[in-house]
């Protein structure tokens, strides 16, 4: 409930602002022109027309508009229609007081979207928040609003644009003009200033604004000042607040409050207090959760106390609590790392029960553990868990297992091992038969070792120079080096020749491949052959380590050729920015460039280009502007790509006055957006319902003489088909035609989803045998066909076009088949769905989430409880979740009928984690 407002006292500590003043009197001609703005607004003749008169467009003025607001307060929509038209098509520049006189206006009539929409618009000025908030308060006196809810959607514009600290300046204005914001207005302001780590102002600015005062703290609000106190580690003063609200009955206490007191004491590594507190809820009458065991379990991770982590795992499993992944792959490790395998193994085979699993990291490295310690059984065991689980099996497991048998010599377990890896269909890699061909060097079985080498080249693997190497120091081991040469001639006949061009191609295909280890080899093998790297071998390096996100390699390499005397050039620098820019260190990035540019070596656009793409990706706009500006004054000119970066990035932040500026820019300096800058642009705009601006790009990008190319076309027919200009669509598709560009698929499917939206299949499929005959047909095609009927409840022509889409060579999906599923359901004919159901499984096609929740619940509407269930388990066995809405119905239905006991045995009590968000 909004609070009360007290009678304001003198607004003293502010000095008066001309902006805020009630404008003057009018004299009798304002008086008549006010009456002709009037007229002007609520006649029928167009607005534009009628102001572009002299005797208007040469007189307007914002105190004008000011007094417009005030004559039509009961009439806020009309406007802020007059207003915005202004502003947007007329380019006026409304004043500040006009903006605050509306939004109140606007609140008034309880139009509080529009109203945050406008306080947003008017936050963008950046003007001072003692400034806004003065004519602010002005403007509610000037008229006695009778609700000053629009000062808090001031505070709370200020958080939503990331202002936090001008918002805490505005709820301290106005509790000194006798105004108190919201219980929920305080918590964004505190948690606000949580989410940008000013910690040390949450507490002062809740005793200023909330002690002693009417305003009551809700658990949010606590919740926010006890975090901030544990962030700045004064974990005594966490305590008292807790004490306090314990003992204020006005507060209702539940578990979150001590969750985040728990996760404080955790971070900071007091888990033993964290331990205390959760054993205290019991006196208060309540329980700990999932959140205050896992934050626990954590929190004794962090101080390596997993004995204990173990001991909560535990507890947990007790009360039928199952830990999140992270918690339970944490203590899994620890105790893993300690070296107690069995205990580790143990502890997941409990909570397996549950439905729980450790990542597969964690799963990776147990087997590597057990197979370690020679426990095998064990291992084997718990790779079988991996499968029920869902965890994704991957060579790595198979390849520890392998590598564990190759290392203790036992080969034949090791070939084994392979087998299985065969039979599960997952095809060995260069990197299992490398370790098994390592192996059996070692061993000196180097028949075997030729018989793998064969068996790769059977199976399309090309060896490489760890397979070689390998091979050539077991004949070395041997003493037959003639085996030996023989491989290193084979080696240089299939190119991999000692020279340095041949090197630094091979060095760029692993690279590309990905397979750095092996090219890091390659450029060891290249030093012991006397073959010195140049600046293309390391810049061709440092790019494939860049690629891969390993940048520390990536530096190492660019340290170590400035050792050699090699100059690094922009090919080098670029690759070594954008490796920065994508694993989110656009600081040291900059850094870097700053420190080149130190030392006088040279950058380019190509390197600028980078940082730009990395800023306008982490949506630091701002940033990426500054580094133009950089760019200039270091005498580098922006090229289009330069600029195309840039004008994505205002388009992620849907700054059209700053677009239309950069689009500017570009014509003054004399380049031309091409095709494809305009085409992102038309495509925003048009995603985002502004067909006006998408059009008038278009029209902008004809005149710059760019034709519209294909993509161009699809992107402005999807916009228009989706806002219902069909025909003005159809338009277009003619124009692409006549142009000889000939429409894709993705563009006959905007106008086919168009018509089977509407209902109108007669012409949905007259379009649809069109694009079969042009072979322009898929299965999302199809799958909107199916949709359309089944939406106007003509199953049996669903279920033709899904013979048809099998008969053409187009393979359904699961949303294919489960449209007509739902369709099946929603008669109540279970069995034709059922029917269905499985002619998809026949098909392997595997159902999501979605499809198992609709065929649970239509099984228990038809009372197949027993199906139902049936359902819910294979769900589980493929790692898929109930929807809230699901799970409850199945409960209730199960209870109705009076089964509940039986069946609601087999359905484990699920906790948030456990649930499809619906």
């Amino acid at each position: 409930m909004r609070p009360p407002i007290r009678t304001p006292f003198p607004f003293s500590k502010l000095r008066p602002a001309a902006a805020a003043a009630a404008p003057r009197l009018p004299k009798d001609d304002d008086e008549n022109f006010l009456a002709t703005l009037n007229d002007v607004a609520r006649c029928s003749q167009n607005w534009s027309i009628a102001l572009e008169s002299p005797s208007i467009s040469t007189r307007l003025s914002p105190r004008h508009i000011e007094c417009f607001i005030l004559q039509n307060l009961h009439h806020s929509r009309l406007a802020l229609r007059f207003f915005n038209f202004l502003g947007l098509h007329k380019n006026f520049r409304h004043s500040t007081a006009s903006f605050c006189l509306l939004v109140h206006s606007l609140v008034q009539s309880k139009l509080y979207w529009p109203a945050t929409s406008l306080l947003q618009t008017l936050l963008q000025r950046e003007e001072n928040p003692g400034f806004v908030f003065q004519i602010f308060f002005d403007s509610y006196k000037r008229s006695d609003f009778c609700s000053a809810y629009g000062f808090d959607l001031l505070v709370q514009s200020y958080v939503q644009s990331r202002r936090v600290l001008d918002s805490v300046v505005v709820v301290k204005l106005m509790k000194e003009c006798g105004l108190l914001p919201e219980v929920r207005t305080m918590s964004a302001v505190l948690n606000g200033l949580i989410r940008v780590r000013r910690f040390e102002m949450v507490l002062p600015l809740f005793d200023e604004m909330l002690v002693n005062s009417r305003l009551v703290a809700d658990v949010y609000i606590y919740a926010a000042v006890i975090r901030s106190l544990c962030e700045l580690k004064d974990y005594d003063r966490a305590k008292e607040m807790v004490s306090c609200i314990e003992k204020n009955e006005g507060c209702k206490l539940n578990v979150v409050i001590y969750n985040v007191l728990i996760h404080g004491l955790c971070k900071g590594g007091r888990a033993w207090e964290a331990v205390e507190i959760k054993n205290s809820l019991g006196f208060k009458g309540m329980r700990a959760d999932v959140v205050t065991y896992c934050t626990l379990v954590l929190g004794l991770c962090r101080v390596d106390e997993f004995g204990f982590a173990r001991d909560l795992v535990n507890e947990m499993v007790e009360c039928g609590i199952v830990p999140s992944e992270e918690a339970l792959s944490s203590v899994v490790d620890g105790i893993r790392r300690k070296g107690e395998f069995g205990n580790a193994y143990d502890l997941i085979h409990k909570v397996e029960k549950l439905g729980g699993m450790p990542n597969l990291y964690v799963c990776n490295a147990m087997i590597h553990s057990l197979c370690k310690d020679e426990n095998f059984q064990k291992a084997e065991l718990l790779f079988m868990k991996m499968v029920k689980k869902g965890l994704i099996i991957n060579e790595v497991s198979y390849n520890i297992m392998i590598n564990s048998f190759c290392k203790r010599g036992k080969l034949d377990k090791a070939i084994t091992v392979l087998g299985k890896m065969l039979s599960a269909g997952i095809k060995p890699t260069v990197y299992t038969y490398n370790m098994l061909i390592s192996g059996q060097c070692k061993l000196g079985k180097l028949n075997a070792a030729e018989t793998l080498f064969l068996e790769m080249s059977e199976k399309g693997l090309s060896p490489t120079v760890v397979t070689y190497t390998s091979l050539i120091g077991g004949y070395c081991k041997q003493k037959e080096m003639d085996k030996a040469f023989q491989l290193y001639h084979e080696m240089t006949g299939k190119g991999i020749s000692p020279n340095i061009h041949t090197y630094t191609a091979l060095i760029y295909g692993l690279c590309q491949a990905n397979m750095m280890a092996e090219a890091c080899n390659m450029l060891n093998k290249m030093s012991e052959m006397n073959v010195a790297p140049n600046e293309v071998t390391y810049n061709v390096l440092i790019e494939g380590n860049c690629k891969v996100g390993n940048v520390a390699r990536a530096f190492e390499l660019f340290d170590e050729m400035s050792k050699k005397g090699l100059a690094p050039d922009t090919f080098t620098y670029r690759p070594l920015i954008s490796g920065l820019c994508s694993t989110g260190r656009l600081s040291e990035a900059k850094e870097f460039m700053d420190g080149l540019q130190k030392e006088h070596h040279k950058l380019d656009e190509l390197c600028y280009s980078a940082l730009l793409h990395g800023y306008c990706k982490g949506g630091r706009l701002t940033d990426a502007l500054s580094a133009c500006d950089e760019m200039r004054e270091r005498g580098l000119n922006m090229d289009l790509i330069c600029y195309a970066i840039i004008i994505q990035g205002i388009l992620e932040q849907k700054d059209s006055t700053l677009l239309i500026r950069i689009l500017k820019e570009i014509h003054d300096r004399g380049l031309r957006p091409d095709n494809y800058i305009y085409t992102s642009i038309i495509d925003k705009y048009g995603k985002t319902g502004n067909l006006a601006l998408a059009m008038a790009h278009w029209d902008l990008m004809v005149s710059e003489g760019f034709g519209p190319n294909v993509v161009t076309y699809t992107v402005m027919i999807n916009s228009l088909c989706k806002e219902g200009f069909v025909r003005k669509a159809e338009v277009l598709l003619k124009e692409m035609f006549i142009s000889g560009i000939i429409p894709n698929e993705i563009t006959h499917g905007c106008f086919l989803d168009h018509l089977t939206g509407e209902g109108n299949m007669e012409e949905a499929i007259r379009l649809h045998r069109a694009m079969l005959r042009g072979s322009l047909a898929s299965t999302v095609t199809y799958n909107m066909l199916i949709r359309g009927f089944c939406k106007l409840g003509q199953i049996q022509e669903a279920s033709e076009i899904l013979v048809e889409m099998s008969n053409n060579g187009i393979s359904p999906d699961c949303i294919s088949y489960s449209t007509i599923v739902y369709e099946y359901c929603r008669r109540g004919n279970l069995q034709g769905a059922l029917s269905l159901w499985e002619s998809m499984l026949n098909k392997d096609i595997k159902p999501d989430a979605v499809a198992y929740n609709l065929l649970v619940h239509s099984c228990c509407a038809a009372g197949e409880f027993n199906k139902a269930f049936e359902f819910h388990h294979n769900m589980v066995k493929r790692g898929l979740k109930l929807t809230r809405a699901t799970h409850a119905y199945l409960t209730q239905q199960a209870c109705v009928q009076g089964q509940g006991s039986s069946l609601l045995s087999r359905l484990q009590s699920p906790t948030n984690g456990d649930f499809l968000h619906s």
